[in-house]
């Protein structure tokens, strides 16, 4: 039973594996967690080894007889996602759910991934999209369920179809809508898709609202050194309990959509409070920006594009 009036009912995991990217601090390790306790073999694919191996002892050490293992994935570098797929398709463990968390947030100043992308649409988006596709005879093997993490900052904004890496100007909070819009249309598509070409895996999008996480923090990796005021505010608000979610009840709403009975596909779960900042989880209407199913198959054509990405034909 959920252990207080946030929570969510996990049901028992035991036989199955989980992937979730992002795992290694902040809402991703929460939900990682989570999924371990309930039974589930948990995969944390990360950037750092050093922090990905302390994360996973984290985890053993509360649930003992836990099964947690860390592989190297860099989502910036569609080398390493290539990489890392091949690790886990060479295995051939079905996979049973695919948590797609991990993200970067406002960079201090325009950089791009190892393949030339604006680093956000390219990590947050074009390194799940790859590993989406990567991944997909094992999701489809184990009839998972595959749960993309978008973000409050999609309410608003736009795909920048005329420059869509920022190339000529950059607005980093723009960007960083931009890539989160991604993230919740190629969600959504990938229900579409998957209704029609009969992949047997069921696709949904999640939002955290606002908690006291990482994304904002100092970041060395991506330039920044020093904590933001931005994030400085939010653990304030989350401490006080206004308008801003925990790190724990952040991670809910990916994890009703990821395993909640009632899920059959393309749901869209976050906090429930006022504005979905912070509250209970549950079932939203979309936001203007994720609705239009155009931009949707646009974006899935463009990362094809981009990442020479492939999904399967129709079964």
């Amino acid at each position: 039973m959920p252990r207080n009036k946030l929570d969510v009912t996990i049901p028992d995991l035991t036989g199955q594996r989980a992937v979730v990217t992002g795992a290694s601090d902040g809402i991703g390790l929460s939900i990682a967690t989570r999924l371990a306790a309930a039974g589930a073999e948990v995969i944390m694919p990360v950037r750092n080894a050093d922090k990905g191996a302390r994360a996973a002892q984290q985890i053993r050490d509360q649930h003992r007889g836990s099964r947690v293992t860390t592989y190297d994935l860099d989502l910036s570098s569609l080398a390493s996602v290539a990489a890392f797929g091949e690790l886990l398709c060479a295995d051939g463990s079905p996979i049973h759910l695919l948590i797609n968390n991990a993200g970067v947030m406002h960079p201090p100043q325009r950089q791009t991934t190892a393949d030339g992308f604006e680093l956000q649409l390219g990590t947050n988006h074009l390194g799940h999209f790859a590993l989406t596709s990567r991944l997909m005879p094992l999701l489809t093997a184990g009839r998972a369920r595959v749960t993309s993490q978008t973000s409050i900052a999609a309410r608003s904004g736009t795909i920048n179809w005329d420059d869509i890496n920022w190339e000529r100007t950059y607005d980093v909070m723009a960007a960083y809508r931009q890539s989160k819009i991604a993230v919740g249309l190629f969600g959504l598509e990938l229900a579409r898709r998957n209704e029609r070409q009969g992949w047997g895996i069921t696709s949904t999008i999640s939002h955290p609202g606002v908690a006291p996480t990482n994304l904002l923090a100092a970041r060395p990796e991506v330039g920044r050194l020093e904590d933001t005021r931005e994030v400085r505010m939010i653990r304030w608000l989350s401490r006080h309990g206004i308008l801003a979610g925990t790190v724990d009840s952040a991670a809910l709403p990916a994890l009703a959509a990821a395993t909640a009975s009632s899920t059959a596909g393309s749901q869209f779960y976050g906090p429930q409070g006022l504005g979905n900042t912070s509250g209970r989880p549950g079932e939203q209407k979309l936001w203007k920006p994720l609705r239009s199913i155009e931009d949707a198959q646009r974006l899935w054509t463009y990362s094809e594009q981009a990442t020479a990405a492939q999904f399967p034909s129709p079964l």
